[in-house]
C-alpha cells in the first residue's frame, strides 16, 4: 500500500484529508507539526508528502527545505496545502522545491488527482527514460526562449494556464501569448503534443 505522509495543525482539516485519502486506498500517517512531520518522514520514508505551510513552529517552507537537504528524502514528491495562493508565496514553495501546491479548501478530486499524478511522475523518473523537470534550460534547444520554456516545463507537467501564471508570476495573457509562440517554434498545434516533445528533450 502507497504510504503518504500528511503534515497538518489544523485538526479537522487533517482528519478530513485522512479519511479521503484513506477511502482512495492510501495509507496515512498524520502529523501536527513541522518537526513531528520530519521525524515521521525520516521513520517512514513516505512515497508522496502534504504539508501545510502556514504552522506554528516550523512552517511548511523550513520543512521543505529540511527534507530536500536530506539525501535519503530529497526526491520524495511534496505538495503543499494552503490558503496562502498568492504568486509570492507560490513562486517561493517552488523555489524550494515543492512539486505542486493545492489551495485550501481543497475538493476531493483536486486531492486525488495531484496526488496521482505526483506518484505516477516519481515512478517515471525511476525508470531509465524519465523526463528531468528540475531545469528548463534543455527544452530551449527546440528554439524557444528561456521564459518559453519555463512555460513549456509547466504545461508538460499538465499545468493550464492559470496555475502556470500563479507559480511564474505572469499574467494569464502572457502565459497564452508564451504558450502560442511556443507551439509556433516547435511546430505543433496542441498542449499535448507540445507535452510529448517536452518529455522527449528532458529525457
Amino acid at each position: 500500500m502507497t504510504t503518504i505522509l500528511l503534515i497538518e495543525d489544523h485538526a479537522p482539516l487533517r482528519e478530513n484529508l485522512r479519511e479521503m485519502l484513506s477511502l482512495a486506498g492510501y495509507q496515512v500517517h498524520a502529523a501536527d507539526n513541522g518537526l513531528e512531520g520530519l521525524r515521521m518522514a525520516a521513520q517512514q520514508l513516505p512515497a508522496l508528502i502534504l504539508c501545510d505551510i502556514m504552522m506554528p513552529g516550523m512552517d511548511g517552507h523550513e520543512v521543505l527545505a529540511r527534507l530536500r537537504a536530506d539525501a535519503a528524502l530529497k526526491a520524495v514528491p511534496f505538495i503543499f496545502l494552503t490558503a496562502k495562493g498568492t504568486p509570492p508565496d507560490i513562486r517561493e514553495g517552488m523555489n524550494l522545491g515543492a512539486d505542486d501546491y493545492l489551495p485550501k479548501p481543497v475538493s476531493r478530486n483536486d486531492l486525488l488527482k495531484a496526488v496521482r499524478t505526483r506518484l505516477e511522475r516519481a515512478k517515471q523518473q525511476k525508470q531509465s527514460f524519465a523526463p528531468n523537470f528540475d531545469d528548463p534550460k534543455p527544452l530551449e534547444k527546440l528554439g524557444i526562449s528561456p521564459r518559453e520554456a519555463e512555460v513549456l516545463l509547466w504545461v508538460a507537467q499538465g499545468k493550464g494556464n492559470h496555475e502556470i501564471a500563479h507559480i511564474l508570476g505572469l499574467s494569464i495573457a502572457t502565459v497564452k501569448k508564451h504558450t502560442i509562440h511556443i507551439f509556433e517554434k516547435v511546430g505543433v498545434e496542441s498542449r499535448t503534443a507540445a507535452s510529448l516533445r517536452a518529455l522527449e528533450a528532458l529525457a
